[in-house]
């Protein structure tokens, strides 16, 4: 799932490659990846787009007309073309959702692979009008977001700090990726409470949070969209590395596997040497 640095890297490439073009036509070729019908998607033919940015994991693209956003959930991509092909696309024979053709012959596409299909799309006056925007907590690298606004976040939650990290409407833009590295770096288990941390782990967690974030950003800035996959893939220490060596201590990395997901983690550097229990199988070890 595309999360906050690789959805950064593709604002970031569509503010250089759209911003000042014309969209000439879109082209919905699924029509459930389609959230709103008020403005109607035929309101962006025309409008000139001015701008692009991030709100969690969702992309807005601003325009003269309305905007158009969109989330790429678990499965979904944005492939980039300089020459957009004429050949219709047909509903339920291609993995693209939404087309979007502009002036100079580029557009893109909204893909989506798998059977199960969770892209959405948002044609909006403003983006508080997608109700996943609205219900967004802040952004951990808003300059505003600091150590002590963490803490009061965190006060209270008798939450597994892994679920507490991937909470939309508490901390915008962390996957479930990004918090199994953030967990890795701070050396914490993805159960511990969040409210049972005392002052010493959440001074560790902020940093480990924003060093890890800022860093994937700057590894994601100036990506075409095609290499920000593998970029991201070549950063994790631990994420997707099961039965590979933890780069920090040299222990196995191991999984729990969950209905639809999986996490990671080094039980060296996050448990006290304690394995955690495959969730498939077992109850968790605490």
């Amino acid at each position: 799932m595309p999360e906050m640095p690789e959805v950064q890297g593709l604002v970031e490439f569509l503010r250089g490659r759209t911003i000042g073009r014309t969209v000439t036509k879109v082209s919905v070729a699924n029509i459930a990846a389609l959230k709103t019908y008020d403005p109607p998607v035929d309101a962006l033919v025309g409008a000139e787009i001015t701008g692009a940015d991030r709100h969690g994991k969702f992309i807005d693209l601003r325009t003269t007309g309305p905007h158009l956003v969109f989330h790429l959930a678990k499965a979904g991509w944005l492939r980039f073309t300089e020459t957009l092909s004429p050949t219709l696309i047909r509903p339920g024979k291609t993995p693209i959702a939404l087309r979007v053709a502009l002036d100079d012959g580029s557009g893109f596409d909204l893909t989506e692979a798998g059977t199960k299909k969770s892209l959405a799309v948002y044609v909006v006056r403003e983006p508080a009008d997608v109700p996943g925007i609205a219900r967004l907590g802040p952004d951990p690298l808003d300059s505003g977001f600091t150590r002590d606004a963490f803490a009061a976040l965190l006060a209270g939650r008798r939450t597994q700090i892994k679920g507490v990290l991937r909470d939309q409407s508490i901390i915008a833009g962390v996957g479930n990726a990004y918090s199994d590295e953030i967990l890795h770096a701070a050396k914490m288990s993805p159960y511990a409470l969040a409210a049972g941390l005392d002052d010493g782990e959440i001074d560790r967690l902020f940093a480990a949070m924003t060093d890890t974030l800022t860093d994937a950003v700057a590894t994601a800035s100036g990506k075409p969209p095609a290499d920000l996959k593998d970029a991201k893939r070549r950063g994790m220490q631990v994420h997707g590395r099961r039965g590979e060596t933890c780069p920090v201590c040299g222990d196995t990395v191991r999984s729990v596997f969950f209905a639809d997901n999986s996490l990671e983690y080094c039980a060296t550097c996050q448990t006290g040497g304690k394995v955690l229990a495959d969730r498939r199988l077992s109850r968790l070890l605490k």
